[in-house]
């Protein structure tokens, strides 16, 4: 008889014992953490909502998997480390993802990456919409009570393309074709929405048309919320400005340093070069030890393009490497120009993480469909990903480690988790690794649960 599962070779062996290893070990899985995963997308309900804005095509009778499963099944991938969806097809067997899906380990295997990528190839521009207004729903119901204001930082990440996808476009900064997606967090860490576009800077009346719809969508759940925009230089342009203030809308962008702007403050930089160059008073026995000198300053003033005249802030730093001048523009009357800067428009530098967190761990830049709708579509299932990780760590206790851990830590502490599954006629058995070294707060994640905004 010839062994189905024959020994590793080349083992050394261990204080004189042989060391013998065989594929044997029946439903072994590296996901036990879906188990987890698993009881947060089902308090989000985050796959059902948005297979409901797909209309399916297929024979209702030969439906072998639904679009809500297939949903829930690519973004569990994605949220597991498994961004290709040619990875389900070595997947569809694991019997953690079959009991994530809601089915047996010994039953019917789970989709195959071809009915992933005509998922993906299903939506057209309506349903894309629909879509948007699902993850816009998504991130109004994950607050306990209406807030009074929403804080939404507006930022765009430049997107390489390898091959001739429907919109892809030569960017000069990059040196390279590409994309140049708009994506929008609020000031905690909640996905908003995402949106592909070229790889080129939005226009004046580009961000305007992408804002009056966020902003619509928002407020047809809050009417009366607050809403504050933070985003950098290439948003400030006028067409923003007249719309922001004609539709209650608030904001601080950059502004690029020009000419007239550094008239304003020629002395400003001139007296704290000066200031700094100055030597500090020495205590005695201590040598005297200078950082760098701030300083703020608040004007008015308009561009020929600009409708009226806005609030400038300038924030002058002066260093041993010479003087660094920065510009922010707002429509906010009250607050002193030190704190709209340091406390206000410098927290919106937390974006970049946001971005680092679903571009670089979720690979949300996996945008390699050939049509602009189904690329458009992926944005979309890896920020459902994003809501499955970050609904994870924000359940986790305050003031601790995990409530700040990056997205791919968190994956490889509480989702790579060996698990072996025995499948028993009344109920399932779940082994995990006694040695597992975070077992207490995996406990504790499942406890806080319930906590959960849904």
């Amino acid at each position: 008889m010839v062994d189905a599962t024959p020994f590793l070779p080349g083992l050394s062996p261990v204080q004189g014992k042989a060391v013998v290893a065989r594929f044997d070990g029946g439903r072994l899985s590296s996901e036990g953490g879906l188990l987890a995963l698993r009881e947060i997308e089902r308090r989000l309900g985050l796959a059902d909502r948005l297979a409901g804005c797909l209309r399916d095509p297929r024979m209702p009778e030969k439906v072998v998997h639904r679009l809500a499963q297939i949903i829930r099944f690519r973004m569990l991938m994605i949220a597991a480390g498994y961004e290709d969806g040619n990875d389900a097809d070595t997947l569809r067997a694991d019997p953690m993802f079959k009991l994530a899906l809601d089915r047996l380990p010994s039953g019917e295997e789970l989709c195959s990456q071809s009915t992933i990528s005509r998922l993906e190839n299903l939506p057209d521009l309506r349903a894309l919409l629909r879509l948007g207004r699902a993850l816009v729903e998504q991130y109004c119901s994950s607050f306990r009570a209406v807030p009074k204001r929403i804080v939404l930082d507006i930022d765009d990440t430049f997107d390489r393309v390898h091959g001739g996808q429907q919109l892809r476009l030569f960017n000069a900064y990059h040196d390279d074709y590409g994309f140049q997606p708009i994506v929008v967090f609020d000031g905690e860490g909640r996905f908003v929405t995402a949106l592909l576009r070229p790889g080129k800077r939005p226009s004046g009346v580009e961000i305007r048309g992408f804002v009056r719809r966020l902003v619509g969508a928002i407020r047809a759940h809050w009417p009366r919320v607050g809403i504050l925009l933070r985003a950098d230089s290439h948003y400030a342009a006028p067409e923003v400005f007249d719309w922001c203030r004609a539709n209650r809308v608030d904001w601080v962008f950059g502004l690029a340093p020009n000419v007239a702007l550094r008239r304003h403050v020629t002395a400003l930089e001139k007296s704290t070069a000066e200031c700094f160059k100055e030597p500090a008073p020495a205590k005695a026995g201590v040598a005297p030890n200078r950082g760098k000198m701030r300083r703020f300053m608040q004007f008015y003033d308009a561009a020929e393009s600009w409708s009226r005249v806005e609030r400038i802030i300038a924030r002058v730093e002066a260093g041993s490497e010479g003087t660094d001048t920065r510009f922010i523009v707002t429509n906010l009357e009250g607050g002193r120009a030190k704190h709209l800067y340091e406390r206000l428009y410098c927290a919106r530098g937390q974006a970049e993480n946001h971005i680092k967190s679903w571009k670089n761990h979720l690979a949300a830049d996996r945008t390699s469909c050939h049509t602009a709708e189904a690329n458009q579509f992926r944005l979309f299932l890896h920020a459902g990903a994003y809501w499955l990780l970050w609904s994870m760590r924000r359940v986790m206790p305050k003031r601790s480690t995990w409530r700040v851990m990056q997205f791919d830590t968190l994956r490889l502490r509480l989702i790579k988790i060996a698990a072996r599954v025995v499948e028993l006629r009344t109920q399932f058995k779940i082994h995990l690794p006694s040695s597992a070294p975070d077992q207490a707060i995996f406990a504790t994640l499942l406890t806080r649960l319930p906590r959960l905004v849904t």
